[in-house]
Parts: C-alpha cells; sequence; structure tokens
C-alpha cells in the first residue's frame, strides 16, 4: 500500500536527521527528541508518533504532480520537524501536562530545556530541507526554503493571535480567519506547495496545490472547531468540554457572541464549570453555532477539493492524496 510505503520512508529521513544530533556528551538531549518524535521512551510506538499527515501530504503532492516521491523526503522531513517543533513550545505556552497520551517534553526535562529541544527541531527542519539540492536542484531547494520560511512566520503570528485572543473580549468573525489561516492552513499549505516544487511542477500547478493545502487547513480548523464543542469523545479523541472550559475563541464561540444572545451572557460572565458545558452548548447549538460552522466548514471543503482538481493529480498518489483529503474533512461529529 502506498501510504505504508511513504509512512516507513518518512521515519527512515526523520530518524536520519533527528539522528545529527547524537554526539558525545550530548545523549540525553537527543533522547529528548527522539522522546518526542515517539521513538524512545515509555508508551514509544506509532501511537505517539502521530499521524504524519503534513509529510505524507507533500510526498503524495510531489507524486501527483508528476514527480518522484523519493525526491521530495527532505522536504517532508522539514516540514514535520516544524510541526512538532510547533507542538514542543506550544505546550510550554499553554502549560500542557500530556502530548499524545505522554508526560510533555516540558514537563519532564523543565521549560528551559524543551525550549531547547523545540529550537533544535525547528533547526534541523532547515538543514533537512537543504537536501532538496541534492534530491532535486540548488534552485528548487531554494524556492523551498523560501516557502517554508515564510509559512514558519505566518505559523508563529498565528500562534501570537491566539495568544493574545485569549484576554480580548472584542473579537468579532473577522479576526478568526487570520488566526488559523497562520496556526493551521500556513503548514499545510506549505506541504502541498513543496510537493508539486519538488516534483518541478508549473507555477500555476503549484499555486493550485498551495491553494488546495490552505483551503485544507481551514477546513479541517473549522471541522476540529465543531468536534472540539459537539463531538464525540470516544470517537476523535478529545473532550467536549476543553474548548468552552479554556475559554478558547473557537468559530463557533466566536459567532456565539457575535449573535449577543444567552449564550454571550453566560460566556461573558465567566467562571464556566464542566457541569455549565452541556447547557452552554445546548444553547450556542439553538442559536445556530453548530450550523454555521458545519456550513462553514463543507463550503470550505468543496473549495479545497476543487482546488486540487484544478490541480489534475495524476495516478496512484492522485488517488491517495483525494482520499487523504476526504478522511481528513470527514470525521465523526
Amino acid at each position: 500500500m502506498l501510504s505504508e510505503t511513504l509512512y516507513q520512508a518518512i521515519e527512515k529521513e526523520l530518524q536520519r536527521v533527528v539522528a545529527l544530533t547524537r554526539q558525545p556528551g550530548l545523549e540525553e538531549m537527543h533522547h529528548m527528541l527522539a522522546y518526542h518524535m515517539g521513538w524512545q521512551g515509555e508508551g514509544a510506538g506509532p501511537g505517539a508518533r502521530g499521524k504524519r499527515i503534513r509529510p505524507l501530504l507533500v510526498l503524495l503532492s510531489a507524486a501527483a504532480a508528476g514527480g518522484e516521491w523519493p525526491e521530495a523526503l527532505p522536504a517532508a522531513a522539514a516540514v514535520e520537524l516544524i510541526h512538532n517543533f510547533s507542538l514542543v513550545h506550544d505546550d510550554i505556552q499553554d502549560q500542557s501536562p500530556l502530548r499524545r497520551g505522554r508526560p510533555t517534553v516540558w514537563t519532564k526535562w523543565g521549560a528551559a530545556q524543551a525550549i531547547n529541544a523545540g529550537d533544535t527541531l525547528f533547526t534541523l527542519a532547515q538543514m533537512a530541507l537543504l537536501r532538496l539540492g541534492e534530491t532535486v536542484s540548488a534552485e528548487v531547494a531554494l524556492r523551498a526554503a523560501i516557502v517554508l520560511q515564510e509559512s514558519c512566520l505566518s505559523l508563529t503570528q498565528g500562534q501570537y493571535m491566539d495568544l493574545s485572543y485569549e484576554s480580548r473580549g472584542n473579537l468579532t468573525l473577522e479576526a478568526y480567519w487570520p488566526m488559523v489561516s497562520g496556526k493551521t492552513a500556513a503548514l499545510l499549505a506549505a506541504c502541498t506547495q513543496l510537493g508539486a516544487l519538488a516534483a518541478q511542477a508549473s507555477d500555476p500547478v503549484c499555486r493550485s496545490y498551495q491553494r488546495f493545502g490552505k483551503l485544507l487547513g481551514l477546513a479541517f480548523q473549522a471541522l476540529d472547531d465543531l468536534l472540539g464543542i459537539w463531538g464525540d469523545a470516544a470517537l476523535t479523541g478529545k473532550s467536549t468540554e476543553s474548548d468552552l472550559l479554556s475559554g478558547k475563541k473557537s468559530l463557533p464561540v466566536l459567532y456565539g457572541l457575535g449573535k449577543g444572545g444567552r449564550f454571550a451572557a453566560r460566556w461573558t460572565q465567566g467562571s464556566i464549570t464542566a457541569a455549565d458545558i452541556p447547557a452552554l452548548a445546548a444553547q450556542l447549538e439553538m442559536e445556530g453555532g453548530r450550523q454555521f460552522t458545519l456550513e462553514r466548514a463543507n463550503r470550505l471543503t468543496d473549495q479545497a477539493l476543487d482546488a486540487l482538481a484544478e490541480a489534475s493529480p495524476h495516478g496512484e498518489a492522485g488517488e491517495a492524496l483525494t482520499a487523504l483529503a476526504k478522511k481528513l474533512l470527514q470525521r465523526e461529529a
């Protein structure tokens, strides 16, 4: 099966890059990285590694755009390392004790060393990407570096907005899209664009892949926000209380606040407890928050699939890429 072949190749490439840190006197530092990546420590294994969606998008986009997917492996490793750099730092900022069911890096080694681990992953990503100069060409490596750096800037800007929104009470729906465009959509857009670049596809095709990735990220986040309130925790693996308890300014919440009804009145009072969540979620649904979010997610999904169709993906990889997109956007609610 193609996806399994790609997954194994991704793991091999990631381990090759992270092994650059295995040096005398730095064994513990390498272990920190290997632990976070899901390769070492208690609970290590596929469940601790994550789904590697981003590197899969890179390789499938490369093959669907007419390239040879092994040539895109440096880009695939780079985006996964960037993703994990952001997770390590996010866990510190959010004070999250667990990641994929295991203690987070900062809870095991402290915030200061966790920052070092995240910075190392960021640096390794840049080093990984440069190998495109060997597998494809120096020109492609340079173009890919620009794409990745722009996405990293958007990623950090999105995180800034997300954190700043926590203390702001006057947010509108319009404020939501710049934040998620950075936090979620920017890196997915880079994934699909990098794949097309590695395949040396034409500029119009690269733009179609980039647009597909961005819309995929926006649709994914809108759906994630819906599931964060009304999803089945047994299916999603995510508590339906956490988003409302933490005061997350998600898409349905901003919609409800904009309506200025009973949901908004209760939200602005603060001191929301777990016991309040069922009634609060029901009120938000009654005011149209769930339906609005679902409609927006469906519209973005259609736009994402249209953008992918414009790119004319072909072969087994094209079919797998389309199937992966649909799987990401049709999670159980």
